[in-house]
């Protein structure tokens, strides 16, 4: 059995405390911005951060980006190098670390957390030193990649009767922050590929093509089907410009 001496627990409670006393509050802001779109917040239901230690995984932070999506022009318009493409509103996490040293630090985004089926992951690693803030300009800002699909109809799993049958087939098509595709628009509807890959019974059927559908971020087709079976359709949106593409999937049976 180990004994403490009086001497030996004042070393060790002076010893923590010098270490406590070397800890310094450090500001960090994370902010995340769609690909080629603007900042994804409260209107997405946020991106979850996820802020650790990259070399022994300590969770340091945690939260959800809240905010707006930015001032459209200047996030789209001409970029100036060293100006900050944020402002006060524009969607962002901030958490103070407690440091005693420098730490490589990882910080993980996972959104949009308000449309799960085209939410994705991303990640940065940098050194941060105890007291030396990362809140300046856009202080710590991550791409997001994707483009998120949700299938408004046919409805998950909707039972059909007999054969030949015509279904619609909608879906709505934002970026990751929910701005807008129209024709003409600043994300321009005509430069989106969206088509649904249609599989029957595991199968791969076909491949059909959805157009715009006369309102804001939807698209449609309507599909003719002869043949009872498990249906699968998977809705794809992708922009040949930057390769930026998202899907979302549903499936219908007809009896």
């Amino acid at each position: 059995m180990q004994v403490w001496t009086y001497a030996a627990v004042v070393g060790a409670a002076l010893a923590l405390s010098s270490v406590a006393a070397l800890a310094e509050p450090t500001d960090i802001t994370v902010r995340i911005i769609s690909k080629d779109a603007k900042f994804v917040g409260s209107s997405m239901g946020g991106a979850r951060i996820t802020v650790r230690d990259a070399e022994t995984g300590e969770l340091l932070a945690t939260g959800v980006t809240e905010g707006s999506t930015g001032d459209t022009q200047t996030i789209v318009g001409k970029r100036e190098r060293g100006k900050p493409i944020s402002n006060d509103d524009s969607a962002k996490f901030t958490a103070v670390l407690d440091l005693d040293r420098p730490r490589l630090v990882e910080v993980r985004a996972f959104g949009p957390l308000a449309q799960r089926q085209s939410a994705v992951s991303v990640s940065s690693t940098q050194w941060v030193v105890p007291g030396k803030h990362i809140t300046g300009g856009d202080a710590w800002l991550l791409e997001i990649p994707g483009l998120v699909v949700d299938v408004l109809d046919p409805p998950t799993h909707v039972q059909l009767k007999g054969t030949p049958q015509k279904i619609t087939l909608k879906a709505n098509v934002t970026a990751m922050c929910g701005c807008p595709i129209e024709p003409g628009g600043l994300w321009d509807a005509n430069k989106y590929e969206v088509a649904a890959i249609l599989s029957r019974n595991g199968k791969v059927d076909r491949t059909v093509p959805l157009a715009f559908a006369g309102k804001t971020s939807q698209f449609e087709t309507e599909i003719e089907l002869g043949d009872k079976g498990v249906y699968d359709a998977t809705v794809y949106a992708y922009d040949a410009a930057n390769g930026n593409t998202g899907l979302d999937r549903v499936t219908f049976v007809i009896r």
